[in-house]
């Protein structure tokens, strides 16, 4: 029996859930990337980026292919470049409501019941 699609969603998310993997993912979405470009950018260890980017390629977000010794990686599809926008669009969203909620925080006086 196949897992339910919002457990698997939940997994897609899961795998999403590291920085270092949201940055290469970042990175990605502009071009392919070599690792050597990447681990400047990202600013992690050789170790760390590498098991990073095999949980990317587990989950099949990423892609690579060999010219020489140069291992290079892309992503395996433009929606994720879309979701990472759509997140980002999320974000500004939120944090723009948390910062009119701070304004009229400030702005209240002393004492005052803080605004509904």
């Amino acid at each position: 029996m196949s897992a339910p699609l919002y457990q698997l969603k939940a997994e897609f998310f899961k795998t999403l859930g590291h920085p270092v993997r949201i940055r290469v993912l970042e990175l990605l979405s502009r071009r392919e990337h070599a690792v050597s470009e990447m681990l400047p950018e990202i600013g992690v260890e050789p170790a760390h980026l590498s098991q990073q980017l095999a949980v990317l390629r587990r989950a099949n977000l990423v892609v690579t292919r060999r010219e020489g010794s140069t291992v290079y990686y892309s992503l395996t599809s433009p929606e994720v470049s879309e979701l990472l926008t759509i997140a980002r669009s999320i974000l500004s969203g939120v944090l723009a409501g948390q910062a009119e909620l701070l304004a009229d925080l400030r702005s209240a006086t002393p004492g005052a019941e803080p605004p509904a």
